[in-house]
């Protein structure tokens, strides 16, 4: 079985989590991701705890999380041998993926110019913290110093006054996700074209990208948004309630679901406190406590219960392990085995994408571990003997 991106060959340059969250996409879908790692290693091998530690070889839970399906290879860039090999690397690839600060790959002698200089072709992807350019664009980023200066933070939590950080690292997840989304494009147009370009994203970008509503409040209405818990802004009742036991979220996203939700807190559905929306979503915090008197007694499970018999739509708030425990998450192909040489047999979150003619998430027909470092050197080195042998 073929995947989708059978046959692309990515250099990845990327190290931490924006990056390699973009070229794990790849290579999910098939394409050989060449995961190119300075001699002591990207940064997050030593991001924890958590580790796994056995016979000497010591590895995070965090670089397991966005470097399945590469393979390693060192290389000093500031030597003239790394360097060298990496101009091989990159007169074969297809893709190259970096997200170093501005300017440091023309420092090493590898300059957009002289990449295309090496290789027309060249589709290449260029993740920043703050974009490439304008009056910031020198910046560093990590993903909570993103999420607050892109408002984020303002957004999430309790009140206005705790600003809260999202509890994975979101704009690093989403700038490889808009990575991994530009570079399909450009590929796609350099089908038409012959030749290669530069795909640009930012940590920035892809928080201010995923405003939705919220952004058009700002810049439309005129309000700025803040945080209200865990109470949505414009429909209610909608959000997280109590009930005797744990707490429940639930939906009621049109009137026709206030039709069947009203009666089940005994409440008129035409009581004119909450008969529209509008007047719901002013009324929030008298209904979430009329809500939660009525279900405030009551196990979830039992609340849950005629809740889904209504129509209403609602859920638990599950734990990690639960989420991995579930069996709908196993059966979307969530929760992958892979091999790997040291720890052996490694469940992993696994791809979110599924093909019709594979049962399994992802492109391919099966998944590899994570690297080691330097795990691939020789092989790789074969490999481009072989490219560059006479036909």
């Amino acid at each position: 079985m073929s995947a989708p991106l059978d046959d692309l060959v990515v250099v990845d340059l990327t190290r931490a989590l924006a990056g390699p969250h973009a070229t794990m996409m790849l290579a999910d879908l098939g394409a050989r991701v060449i995961k190119v790692e300075s001699p002591t290693g990207d940064d997050t091998r030593g991001w924890g705890p958590p580790f796994l530690d056995e016979d000497g070889t010591r590895e995070s839970t965090y670089f397991l999380s966005a470097n399945r399906n590469k393979e390693s290879i060192a290389l000093d860039l500031r030597s003239e041998e790394g360097r060298d090999i990496l101009r091989r690397l990159v007169r074969r690839a297809d893709v190259l993926a970096e997200n170093f600060r501005t300017g440091v790959l023309d420092r090493l002698g590898f300059s957009l110019a002289e990449l295309h200089d090496i290789n027309p072709r060249l589709i290449i992807l260029s993740i920043t913290g703050f974009g490439h350019d304008g009056p910031e664009g020198g910046r560093s980023g990590y993903d909570q110093i993103a999420q607050g200066e892109a408002g984020l933070m303002s957004l999430t939590g309790p009140s206005a006054d705790e600003p809260t950080k999202v509890g994975v690292p979101i704009a690093d997840l989403l700038a490889g996700m808009n990575g991994a989304f530009g570079l399909l494009a450009a590929l796609h147009e350099r089908e038409r074209t012959g030749h290669g370009r530069v795909v640009r994203t930012s940590l920035l970008a892809s928080v201010v990208g995923i405003h939705g509503f919220q952004g058009t409040r700002a810049t439309i209405a005129g309000e700025v948004p803040r945080a209200i818990g865990n109470q949505h802004p414009s429909i209610a009742p909608y959000g997280l309630f109590r009930t005797a036991d744990a707490p429940i979220q639930i939906a009621v996203g049109s009137e026709g679901l206030w039709t069947s939700f009203a009666p089940l807190v005994g409440l008129e559905v035409d009581d004119p406190r909450f008969a529209r929306n509008g007047d719901r979503v002013e009324r929030r915090d008298e209904l979430r406590e009329l809500i939660e008197m009525a279900f405030g007694d009551s196990p979830s499970a039992s609340v849950l219960a005629a809740l889904e018999a209504a129509g209403i739509p609602a859920g638990k708030v599950r734990s990690l392990d639960d989420v991995y425990a579930w069996d709908q998450t196993r059966s979307q192909g969530l929760v992958i085995e892979v091999d790997h040489p040291v720890f052996g047999s490694l469940e992993l979150p696994g791809p979110v994408l599924r093909f019709d003619d594979n049962a399994y998430a992802g492109g391919r027909k099966d998944h590899t571990a994570p690297p080691m470092l330097d795990q691939h050197r020789q092989a790789l080195l074969d490999w481009l003997d072989e490219q560059e042998a006479p036909a």
